[in-house]
């Protein structure tokens, strides 16, 4: 089986970086990756920046399974709020509530993502992002109007922690703040562990506190740094205070030793894509490393088991898994019947040609059977073979003499049955006989002997010899016991 790729996608307002991740084991690699910008002119900007975006993947032969976006700073708020609760599931349930109690505002328009920062037995600390439903709704339906159905859609700071996560070590005596800037967007990271090296495979770090700004290109890097560090390292937790700095600043002109004499702390730049790509190459088709490290972390949302800052949960959940279920399901069915279908033609066929195969043997038999019995046809509900050795009989018993041609018991047949009979009794009973009368059912007997015993003994003498009195009459005269008896063969 082959392993599974994934997409992410990094969206500006005006520009877009997408990068694929294969993934093998632990191992990840770069498929492929590029940016596409839109000209000014452009009016549908989702729907031409999907499309460009499309194209791009379509170009470099880029395959994958799922997909995810990270949404640029300039398009959602940052705020902090407090939950009083600590279940995941308690604070999805009420931070509508208690983020509209912080922004004072109506936020039926906007669409909720929340990373719970630190937690105790009063509540969570809370950062919560918001997002126009309208903006993010045009970005949805360009997606997937091309095909393109993202699991999750994410602040592009919570991206960029992940991609560090993942790919950065630090020495385990600093706290480091991590400082990112592009040409236009600044971000603020602090872990509140140390995590792993990358080839240990697992990050044990967790991010404890996020913030993005927005930077003009002609802003002195080394101002704003001094201004805005002091600023972030308040939000952090004062049990361990941050040491260090660890800055990537796209433009190059920090000047580090100057910035650490003026906040008191280390500081130092960091080589943000080194552990993530190959070369520079790698690089060449993107807008600059943040993009692409940002993209990175997008592809890396399906690592996290727990709940991610999605603002799909609150708005559009993603239905790609039931989909695919439903059509797997679906094709499932249209397979099974398809095969009953098919079983069924084919036992079908193996009856016809049974059938078929009977009736050819039918027509033969039919033709021998109406040879042998005058022309008649085979019985159609009784066994013809035992219709055939019936009649198999008769002719042995006309053979003999024991029937007549049309089958009926012969005259001659009877009349030997009668004296058979006779002849066993005829002394002991002292049998006269005044007339025997024999048609082709019965026998008429008329005669006596010396005592009703005798008469009784010659009637047993003549069921033994096939034959059964249908008829009986007795007298006694003169010292005779008279009969007069009516017999026909038993079947």
């Amino acid at each position: 089986m082959e392993s599974p790729n994934y997409l992410g996608i990094y969206l500006s307002k005006d520009t877009a970086t997408v990068v694929c991740l294969g993934l093998e084991g632990k191992g990840r690699s770069v498929l492929g990756c590029f940016s596409v910008t839109l000209e000014e002119k452009e009016e549908q900007k989702p729907q031409e920046l999907v499309r460009l975006i499309t194209e791009g993947c379509a170009g470099r032969g880029l395959k994958f399974s799922d997909v995810a976006v990270a949404l640029d700073c300039s398009m959602f708020m940052q705020h902090n709020v407090r939950s009083k609760f600590n279940d995941p599931k308690q604070i999805a349930a009420t931070i509508r509530f208690d983020a509209e109690e912080v922004l004072g505002m109506d936020i039926t328009d906007l669409a909720i993502a929340f990373k719970v920062t630190s937690s105790n037995q009063a509540g969570s600390s809370l950062t919560v992002f918001t997002a126009q439903k309208r903006q993010l709704s045009d970005i949805l339906i360009s997606l997937q109007s091309n095909n393109i159905d993202p699991i999750t859609i994410e602040p592009d700071v919570n991206c960029l922690s992940r991609f560090i996560l993942q790919n950065v070590s630090l020495p385990p005596d600093l706290r480091s703040l991590f400082c990112v800037l592009s040409d236009s967007s600044g971000y603020f990271i602090a872990f509140a562990e140390t995590q792993e090296t990358p080839s240990s495979g697992v990050a044990l770090a967790k991010t404890e506190a996020m913030r993005t700004f927005l930077v003009r290109s002609s802003q002195e890097r080394n101002d704003l740094l001094a201004r805005e560090v002091p600023i972030t390292t308040a939000l952090v937790e004062a049990d361990m205070p941050v040491n260090s700095i660890k800055v990537f600043d796209s433009t190059g002109s920090v000047d580090y030793q100057q910035l650490s004499k003026r906040l008191g702390i280390e500081a130092g730049s960091v080589d943000l894509v080194a552990a993530a790509v190959t070369g520079p190459e790698a690089l060449a088709d993107c807008a600059g490393p943040v993009g692409f490290a940002i993209a990175y972390g997008a592809a890396l949302s399906h690592l996290e088991k727990a709940q991610s800052v999605n603002f799909r949960n609150d708005f559009m959940p993603y239905q790609g898994k039931k989909v695919r279920l439903q059509k797997a399901m679906k094709f499932s069915s249209v397979s099974v019947a398809v095969l009953m279908l098919a079983a069924g033609v084919y036992f079908q066929l193996q009856l016809w040609q049974k059938n078929k195969y009977r009736s050819q043997l039918y027509e033969k038999f039919e033709k021998q059977y109406s040879a042998v019995m005058f022309g008649k046809k085979p019985p159609p509900k009784s066994n013809p073979v035992k219709k055939l050795e019936g009649e198999l009989k008769r002719i042995e018993n006309v053979r003999k003499g024991l029937l007549s041609v049309t089958g009926e018991e012969s005259i001659s047949a009877k009349l030997t049955l009668v004296l058979e009979a006779f002849n066993k009794c005829a002394a002991q009973t002292n049998l006269n006989i005044d007339s025997i009368s024999i048609t082709t059912r019965t026998i008429s007997i008329t005669g006596d002997t010396s005592s009703r015993e005798n008469t009784l003994k010659l009637f047993d003498a003549i069921r033994e010899s096939r034959l059964e009195i249908l008829q009986q009459d007795l007298d006694a005269k003169g010292g005779r016991d008279n009969f007069s008896i009516t017999v026909t063969p038993k079947k």
